[in-house]
């Protein structure tokens, strides 16, 4: 009975190990994607934009509107607002709607750096709603209600966007009717703040550099990555406007807009500044949000995506794009059974040929992820090779967030509603946990422990029986869990120790 549940679990250990493999061999075809196209699309960006400011100017330009979604922002309030008012755009078409759900004093600090602005000809409006109904798809909806742009901007309150932005995206919505939207790449202010920040730059620098790009050139499903973008009102109107039923309002949007018949404009040259957070909490947070989001799209969408009549290559990247969270699950599976494979092997695996096979396999799995990391780091920085150390941190943090992410994933396929639960912001803010900015503690940080320290037990066996290749992949979730379970109990810590800064 014994050998069969041993067999039983290190089938699912097996099957596992193999879905995984499949979402590893997409990131070698993203980075095939990515190089066919990158020197034609860079030099086709460039004398677009030439040509265009060659032949037109600012009186051809159209109204537009820049909308800020905002909730309990104050630490970082201003500094978007400065920036967005310093885009070089004419003032008298260009409106910034500030859609203020906050509950806090951040209403108060909006109203009168408003009032600043527009003493000063700034055309700008402090938008207010009697609820928070529908979160930051029922503020934009509401702006958009209202507005006087023939295309909008979106950034969200952590966002500085560069002072050309408006002039380098609106000429490609105006030149490419079917283009609904154009999105921007994300660069970081806060690299370098601590090793949390350090592993997310590197993972999102693959997202923009490589996965956005791959998918927007080849004519792929791409999502608007709710922030650093524009979208043009009449395509936001015809894909049916914005929905509140995800936590990711903007893929939902983006894919119905796809499914419509509009298509999505990336631009990888131009980088709009965003913050990092800096706490596991609200790091946790922010991914909790986007997996159950993402899974919840899927199974909103996925079914008119595969009765379309897009290509079959088409329709994979979609389902590979949309159900990419699947493999946290995937990944807790394979730790909670490293055991009975481990017992798997070592009793019932003697063929050197299955063996090279399994090798094979791990290497694929492995490597894939670290070789998009390493090319988006080569692509974007001239001293790439410095960040090939925090390849492997990369993974053992993402490793660390299997079981925040995998209840975000049961959640989505239970159809358990959620609030949207902003990340917070803190800026140039000495405490960034204090007040109303303090992340929601999550429920499971001693299962993350308690998975590190069997994750631990499992490695040593591993290295007891000698099987250094499977102990390797565990010593990543060993210290994934225990970083993220062990931070998330100094943050709750640091929370409770802390007093509330005064909100007057």
């Amino acid at each position: 009975m014994l050998t069969v549940i041993i067999c039983v679990l290190a089938g699912v250990y097996i099957a596992c190990a193999l879905t995984l493999s499949l979402y590893a061999v997409n990131c070698y075809l993203m980075l095939y994607f990515f190089r066919r196209r990158r020197v034609r699309e860079a030099h086709e960006t460039s004398a677009f934009l030439t040509q265009f400011w060659a032949t037109h100017t600012d009186a051809a330009l159209p109204m537009v509107t820049t909308q800020l979604p905002i909730y309990n922002e104050r630490h970082v309030i201003a500094r978007l607002l400065d920036a967005v008012v310093a885009m070089t755009y004419p003032r008298a078409k260009h409106e910034i709607q500030v859609l203020d759900d906050s509950t806090d004093d951040t209403s108060a600090l909006v109203a009168s750096l408003v009032a600043g602005y527009r003493a000063r000809g700034v055309w700008i409006e402090h938008v207010r709603r009697g609820s928070r109904q529908g979160f930051k798809a029922g503020a934009l909806r509401h702006g958009m209600a209202q507005c006087a742009g023939e295309f909008i901007a979106i950034f969200d309150a952590d966002f500085v966007p560069p002072v050309q932005f408006l002039r380098d995206t609106v000429p490609f919505l105006m030149a490419t009717p079917d283009y609904a939207a154009v999105q921007t790449r994300w660069s970081h202010l806060n690299t370098s703040h601590n090793m949390l920040t350090r592993a997310q730059a590197i993972g999102l620098d693959a997202h923009f550099a490589i996965e956005q790009s791959a998918r927007a050139w080849n004519g792929y499903y791409m999502n608007f990555n709710g922030t650093a973008g524009i979208w043009r009102k009449t395509a936001i109107e015809h894909a049916g406007g914005w929905h509140d039923d995800t936590l990711t309002e903007d893929m939902d949007l983006s894919y119905r807009a796809q499914l419509a018949g509009w298509r999505m404009k990336f631009l990888f040259g131009l980088a709009t500044p965003s913050e990092l957070p800096t706490t596991i909490t609200a790091y946790k947070c922010q991914q909790f949000r986007w997996t159950k989001g993402s899974m919840q799209t899927a199974l909103k969408l996925l079914p008119q995506v595969l009765r379309s009549h897009d290509s079959v290559m088409k329709k994979i990247q979609a389902v590979l794009h949309l159900t990419h969270h699947a493999i946290d699950p995937l990944i807790l599976i394979m730790a909670m059974f490293a055991v009975p494979a481990l017992a798997f092997f070592t009793r019932y695996v003697h063929s050197p040929w299955l063996w090279i096979a399994l090798l094979a396999l791990f290497v694929v799995s492995s490597s894939a992820p670290a070789s998009l990391h390493l090319f988006a780091q080569r692509t974007l920085h001239r001293q790439w090779w410095k960040k090939i150390p925090l390849v492997p941190w990369v993974s053992c943090v993402y490793s660390g967030l299997a079981i925040n992410n995998t209840k975000a994933v049961i959640e989505a396929l239970r159809g358990v509603k959620s609030s949207f639960v902003r990340t917070p912001k803190h800026g140039d803010a000495a405490r960034n946990v204090t007040g109303n900015y303090k992340a929601p503690h999550t429920s499971h940080i001693w299962l993350e422990l308690g998975f590190g320290v069997y994750c631990a037990a499992c490695c040593a066996l591993c290295i007891v029986l000698h099987n250094g290749l499977l102990a390797y992949f565990i010593l990543l979730y060993t210290i994934g869990f225990l970083y993220v379970g062990g931070m998330s109990v100094l943050d709750h810590w640091r929370q409770r120790s802390w007093q509330p800064e005064s909100l007057a």
